[in-house]
């Protein structure tokens, strides 16, 4: 199976990319953040305990995107040739539970693959879509607190998949067609 974490910053880019790459290589896409908001569009309980989370910007726990995971995993693993992981990890926990549903699935990560973007035009972007999309969750302060969120708890993810030889940096700028031709290049030489 091809695994795959796509990993960046809030407003990287990963949804995005991931359509293009879900496509491309027959993947099933696990998007946390789509998840929890289909969650929450249902206002299911685990939508209803993450709902306060994250409205003001903090990382949802672990203990309800496991098992949101299990389930969405559970149920696809025959249809696809494997999994993107769109906002999964997101700290040293999470690793080691992806490893582990990995492992139960008889197969592992193939890469860690990090859309890099400057700060500020993170920022740009996520204002952006929160004017389009309608977005509560693209305030500036709530930005912020994301952006340190992320410093804090999942830059260390990066560490831990580049000691097992597995992170891969793409500079995340540019037109979104040729951050496509990068990341694909990274994943077809995976293939080989």
């Amino acid at each position: 199976m091809l695994n795959i974490v796509l990993f960046g910053a809030p407003g990287a880019g990963k949804g995005t990319q991931a359509k293009f790459i879900t496509e491309k290589y027959n993947l099933g896409h696990i998007s946390t953040g789509d998840i929890l908001r289909a969650e929450l569009k249902a206002e299911s309980p685990l939508g209803l305990q993450a709902k306060s989370i994250m409205e003001a910007g903090g990382l949802v726990g672990d203990d309800i995107i496991v098992q949101l995971l299990e389930k969405h995993i559970s149920q696809n693993a025959s249809k696809f040739s494997g999994f993107l992981f769109d906002g999964f990890p997101r700290n040293l926990v999470q690793c080691y539970i992806l490893e582990g549903m990995l492992s139960k699935l008889k197969t592992s990560l193939s890469a860690l693959i990090s859309l890099d973007v400057e700060q500020d035009e993170l920022m740009r972007r996520l204002l952006e879509r929160a004017k389009i999309e309608g977005r509560k969750d693209d305030t500036p302060e709530v930005i912020q607190n994301r952006f340190k969120e992320y410093e804090n708890k999942t830059l260390p993810v990066i560490k831990f998949y580049k000691e097992l030889n597995k992170a891969i940096s793409i500079k995340g700028t540019g037109s979104i067609e040729d951050i496509t031709k990068l990341v694909v290049a990274e994943i077809d030489k995976l293939k080989k």
